[in-house]
């Protein structure tokens, strides 16, 4: 269940679309570009995109088949390239847009444009979905949302996963958003509840690196390293902030993990951290750290514990956004909304390469256990 702005929050995240779709109704183009290393984590978004493109292919379509009335276009923007195919991640989002009666081939279909993991062709691309005069923009992170909301000021934005997105410049406020933007919104998780949950799981843990990018948009006016220090003396950890700015920081930064060797390690993979997170959990592995992340879905790919939003719900919550404003909906008019339904997912099967006995208590709390 969601709730609006002035509600307790917690971490989200998701995504939407690669679609490709001929006939006369509209064609989706894709721009080009090599794929990035691996999947963004916030989001799940590669696989989301593969699977909703996959939904809308499989759709059959036929001559005869035109759609009645308007066909309402959707563009997408998204700073991933073409991403991987993974089955059942967009399901949820198809369902719901079904339930509010948006077929694809009929009334509604997607213009995708993907970055290719390169950030700067964003505001290129935002420009050409501008040009297109599509219905409405949806948008992942807050890079993208940037982009969108520079190209236009008329054309309405959905963000699936705003990050602090009145600090960051998108909105005037989460209750009253103003302007063109407006979706959902991950909510503040102090740093202090992934800590604690790492220091319950490595009760001997004394010092923890934390890989992230304090120079994402947002970031800057909510979190500071004082603060983050604060939370970790409370549990009596030291904390080490290791900043990935750039593609190139990822190799310095791993390496400085091996030379320092912390007791575990909390990634924040957003920014140039997303293509990388591959590399960083085979490293995690190799180096038999303990990791933490926001999403399950690193957890499923063999990370140790994710704390965070609940996938399906987001998506669910997103197509309700595109329909409102599909029909009529003012984005100005229509509240940020944040999550209050998270998620704790352990994997047993990790926990036993790295030699840790998880103890019982944080294994009955949690959502989801992987064995």
């Amino acid at each position: 269940m969601m709730a609006a702005a002035d509600e307790t929050a917690a971490p989200l995240a998701s995504a939407l679309v690669r679609a490709g779709w001929p006939g006369r109704a509209r064609r989706i183009a894709l721009s080009n570009g090599p794929a990035p290393g691996f999947v963004s984590a916030f989001l799940d978004r590669r696989g989301f995109l593969a699977t909703l493109g996959g939904g809308l292919l499989a759709t059959p379509f036929a001559a005869e088949a035109q759609p009645v009335g308007k066909v309402s276009r959707v563009g997408v923007l998204s700073v991933e390239a073409a991403p991987f195919t993974e089955a059942g991640v967009a399901a949820p989002f198809l369902a719901a847009l079904r339930d509010l009666g948006w077929i694809a081939s009929q009334n509604i279909v997607f213009e995708a444009r993907y970055a290719a993991g390169q950030p700067d062709r964003l505001p290129a691309l935002a420009a050409d979905l501008v040009r297109l005069k599509v219905d409405v923009i949806v948008t992942f992170l807050n890079q993208e949302t940037l982009a969108a909301k520079r190209a236009t000021a008329s054309i309405p934005i959905v963000m699936f996963l705003g990050i602090y997105p009145v600090q960051a410049g998108l909105v005037a406020s989460l209750a009253r958003p103003g302007g063109n933007v407006t979706g959902t919104s991950v909510g503040p998780v102090t740093g202090g509840k992934y800590l604690e949950l790492l220091k319950e799981a490595v009760p001997k843990l004394t010092r923890v690196a934390i890989l992230w990018d304090p120079t994402f948009p947002g970031f800057a006016d909510t979190t500071t390293q004082a603060e983050l220090d604060v939370e970790a003396r409370k549990l009596g950890l030291t904390l080490a902030s290791i900043e990935v700015q750039r593609p190139d920081d990822i190799e310095r930064a791993l390496a400085r993990i091996a030379k320092e060797r912390p007791g575990a390690l909390w990634v924040l993979p957003i920014g140039p951290l997303a293509a990388g997170t591959r590399q960083i959990f085979d490293f995690a592995a190799q180096h038999r750290l303990p990791t933490i992340v926001p999403t399950r879905y690193f957890v499923e790919a063999g990370g140790l514990m994710s704390y965070g939003y609940d996938r399906e719900h987001l998506v669910k919550r997103a197509a309700s956004y595109v329909d409102r404003i599909l029909k009529g909906a003012k984005p100005a008019d229509l509240p940020i909304e944040q999550p209050t339904k998270f998620e704790l997912v352990i994997n047993l099967k990790t926990a036993k390469a790295l030699g840790l006995t998880i103890p019982p208590s944080l294994l009955q709390r949690a959502d989801q256990v992987i064995e």
